[in-house]
């Protein structure tokens, strides 16, 4: 089964949280660049979800910013 991206935004505290799978007690956290927190599966170290801190902020400046994940797409057949 491919996994699936769920985004949410927490408009009280202004968070886009991207979710692979729900968020659990046991992922490590990982603080990137750019006010940017990445969740870790404990056994992998694969990214599972993406916190993007002052989101409304950010579309609101003219200048880009990039997440650091990266998909595998494939075509249906």
């Amino acid at each position: 089964m491919e996994a699936k991206l769920t985004f949410t935004y927490d408009r009280e505290a202004d968070i886009l949280h991207i979710d692979e799978c729900p968020p659990y007690a046991e992922q490590e956290s990982e603080e990137l660049p750019d006010e940017i927190v990445a969740r870790l599966n404990p056994k992998t170290s694969e990214v599972e979800s993406v916190e993007v801190m002052f989101f409304s902020t950010r579309l609101l400046r003219r200048d880009m910013f990039e997440l650091p994940v990266s998909a595998n797409l494939r075509l249906a057949r």
